[in-house]
C-alpha cells in the first residue's frame, strides 16, 4: 500500500504549491514522539513551588513572541541562492527539528487536554507551552516550502510510533530538549550576528526571541521537577539523570557530526559547536539535576569519536547490494561497538551538582 503522504507527493497539485515530503526513517537519532501517564500528572501536588510555577505561568499568558514568528521579503528567493549540497542538510536540519516541535506541540497539547478539570494550573502551562510549539513546527514547515516541500504534519500525528516515558522520565528528556534548543539556537544566533556573511537563509534572524522560549519551557520543567522533589533525589534519580543527558548529548553529538556539512555552511565547525552547547546545558542542568557529567574528561569525546565512527561503518554496511544476512552480520560488531562505548560513558563517575565548577569558555 502506498503511504498517503507517498500518494499525495506523487499526485497532481497546484504550481508553486510544495510537495509533502516523505518523513524519514526512524532510527535511534530521529525525534520521537511520546505519551505518558497522564492520571499520574494530574494527579501530582504543585503545592511545594506553586509560586514559582505560577510566575512562569503569568510568563506563558504574556506570549512575548506571539508577532515575532512573521516573514518577510528576506525570504523570497533565498532558498534558490543555496548550492544543492547546503540545500539537501538545510532541509534535514529543518525537518528535524520541525519534527522536535512537532513532537513537543502534541505532548504539551494532550496533557494540557487530560489534566485541565483536576490540575488547572499546570494544564494552562502545557496549553501555552503547546502555543508555542505548534508556532515553532508551523514557521519552520514554511521554511521547508522555500524548498518545495513541507511535512504533512497530520500523517505524522496518525502514522509515527509513541514512545511511552513514565512521567520524571518525561521531565527529565523535556527539560534537556528545551534547554539544548536554548543552547544550540542561542550559540548559532550569536556566531551569526560577529559573521553575517555565514547567515545562509532568514530563518536564523528569529533565533533570540526563539530560543527564550525554550529557555521559559525549560525553567518550567525545572520548576516542575523541584514541586515533585523525589524526581531528583535518591540514587535511582541520580542514574536516570545521568542517562538521560548521556542519551541526549551522544545524539546531539553523533547527528550533528554526520551532517557537519550544514554547520560548515554556516562558518561553524560541527564538533566545537557540540561541545560548546554540551558544556553549557550540562552546566544548566546542575541548577535542578542532582548529578551532571564530567564533559570536561579526555575520555568523553575520544569515547563520542568512536561511536561516530561505528555509525560511520554502520552507513556503509547498511548501503550497497549485499544480501540482508550479510549486512546484519557486517552491522553487528558496530553494534556491539557503540553499546560498549556507551557504557564505558556511562560508567564515568558523574559530578555531584553542588560539587560542579563551570568552564569558563
Amino acid at each position: 500500500m502506498v503511504p498517503p503522504s507517498a500518494a499525495l507527493a506523487d499526485a497532481p497539485r497546484p504550481v508553486g504549491q510544495p510537495a509533502i515530503k516523505e518523513p524519514v526513517k526512524d532510527t535511534i537519532l530521529t525525534p520521537r514522539f511520546y505519551t505518558t501517564d497522564f492520571e499520574a500528572i494530574a494527579a501530582m501536588d504543585l503545592r511545594p513551588n506553586e509560586v514559582e510555577l505560577e510566575a512562569i505561568c503569568e510568563e506563558f499568558r504574556k506570549d512575548y513572541n506571539r508577532h515575532h514568528f512573521v516573514r518577510n521579503g528576506a525570504f523570497e528567493g533565498a532558498a534558490d541562492k543555496l548550492d544543492p549540497d547546503t540545500r539537501r542538510v538545510f532541509v534535514e536540519f529543518l525537518e528535524q527539528s520541525c519534527t522536535s516541535e512537532f513532537s513537543g506541540f502534541l505532548l504539551y497539547k494532550e496533557l494540557s487536554r487530560r489534566i485541565k478539570n483536576r490540575n488547572p494550573l499546570l494544564a494552562e502551562c502545557f496549553a501555552h507551552m503547546a502555543r508555542d510549539e505548534a508556532r515553532h513546527a508551523g514557521f519552520l514547515n514554511k521554511a521547508m516550502g522555500d524548498f518545495g516541500l513541507q511535512l504533512d504534519l497530520g500523517f505524522l500525528t496518525a502514522s509515527k510510533a509513541y514512545t511511552y516515558f513514565k512521567p520524571k522520565f518525561i521531565f527529565y528528556a523535556t527539560y534537556l530538549s528545551e534547554k539544548i534548543g536554548y543552547w544550540r539556537y542561542i550559540a548559532i544566533y550569536r556566531h551569526l550576528e560577529q559573521n553575517p556573511e555565514s547567515k545562509i537563509f532568514p530563518i536564523f534572524n528569529f533565533f533570540e526571541s526563539w530560543c527564550q522560549d525554550e529557555n521559559r519551557h525549560g525553567d518550567f520543567f525545572d520548576a516542575l521537577m523541584k514541586a515533585q522533589p523525589d524526581s531528583v533525589r535518591g540514587f535511582q534519580s541520580k542514574l536516570w539523570c545521568r542517562f538521560f543527558l548521556l542519551a541526549v548529548f551522544a545524539t546531539m553529538y553523533v547527528r550533528d557530526v554526520a551532517r557537519k556539512e550544514f554547520y560548515e555552511a554556516l562558518g561553524l565547525d560541527a564538533r566545537e559547536y557540540d561541545k560548546y552547547v554540551i558544556a553549557k546545558t550540562n552546566e544548566t542542568s546542575a541548577r535542578v539535576f542532582p548529578v551532571v557529567l564530567n564533559v570536561e574528561h579526555p575520555k568523553f569525546y575520544e569515547r563520542l569519536e568512536r561511536i561516530v565512527g561505528h555509525n560511520n561503518a554502520l552507513q556503509a554496511a547498511a548501503d550497497g547490494s549485499a544480501p540482508a544476512a550479510v549486512k546484519l552480520i557486517r552491522k553487528l560488531p558496530h553494534w556491539l561497538g557503540n553499546g560498549l562505548e556507551m557504557a564505558k560513558l556511562f560508567l564515568m563517575a558523574p559530578i555531584p551538582s553542588e560539587k560542579f565548577q563551570p568552564v569558563i569558555r
